[in-house]
């Protein structure tokens, strides 16, 4: 209060207010749980592992055809070495279809590691090099760019035994007579019935069926053994892609009598 000019302001001083009771609480209502509060959220769980990620698809839509003009082409494959893959020989030739190796004659792009052509990720690059097995129907092909995260198949160093279960992974046509590869990747097993100088032949265990079954664009397409549909053991791969389903038995080349230069190429 204003007691005169030039005078003294009177003024009280304030204070805290003085505690009351907490307020009541409705029936039902409960406090808000602050426990969680600057916590980090809990990580994603981690995605599931690849299958068969070293599995690939070559395809090509240049291919030269006699008289002049292209057509379009595919074959199979599988991861050896970071930026090597292993195919069918003649998945790479002349006009005359005689292998031939170095640098392509027409475009060959790879995919590695998807199961449908519409699944994301997956490694894409094209074939530079070729090298031409000088044992049976087989050459590694050199990749534009190496492939990462992915674990390459292992070379099988013996012959598998009769009667030993391989796995079959392809790319092939659904069919003998309309060509095209399939967008998804075919499976298959099968059974070793017979060993010879550089090939194996290999029953079907069940019913043969086009899309669990080696096929025109099948070339190169793996034989292999994996105990975790992740890592596998290469023992085989696809001669030629056949008519299907074929009766009798599978010809594929050996893996074991080529390691060794396969290795030479790819390190």
């Amino acid at each position: 209060m204003l007691v005169g000019a030039g005078g003294a302001f009177a003024h009280t001083t304030l204070g805290a207010p003085a505690a009351g009771p907490a307020p009541a609480l409705s029936p039902g209502h409960r406090l808000p749980d602050t426990s969680a509060l600057g916590r980090s959220p809990a990580p994603p769980p981690p995605a599931p592992a690849p299958i068969l990620p070293f599995n690939a698809k070559l395809t090509s839509r240049d291919i030269p055809v006699p008289g002049g003009g292209v057509r379009a082409g595919a074959c199979s494959g599988a991861l050896v070495a970071p930026q090597w893959v292993v195919t069918a020989g003649h998945c790479f030739h002349d006009l005359q279809d005689a292998r031939v190796g170095g640098r392509p004659r027409y475009t060959m792009t790879v995919t590695v590691g998807k199961l449908k052509d519409s699944d994301p990720g997956g490694h894409t690059a094209a074939v530079v090099d070729v090298r031409q097995s000088p044992v049976n129907d087989l050459a590694v092909v050199k990749l534009s760019a190496p492939v990462d995260g992915v674990t390459p198949v292992t070379l099988s160093s013996a012959p598998p035994s009769v009667g030993e279960q391989l796995q079959f992974a392809g790319w092939g046509s659904h069919s003998a007579t309309v060509l095209g590869p399939s967008d998804h990747l075919k499976r298959g097993r099968f059974r070793v019935s017979g060993i010879g100088e550089s090939t194996l032949e290999a029953l079907p265990v069940g019913t043969r069926t086009v899309d669990n079954g080696p096929c025109p664009e099948d070339s190169g397409g793996p034989f292999f053994v994996s105990a975790d549909d992740r890592t596998a053991t290469l023992v085989a791969i696809v001669n030629t892609g056949p008519p299907c389903p074929q009766p009798g038995p599978e010809t594929i080349a050996r893996i074991d009598v080529v390691a060794g230069w396969i290795r030479e190429q790819t390190g």
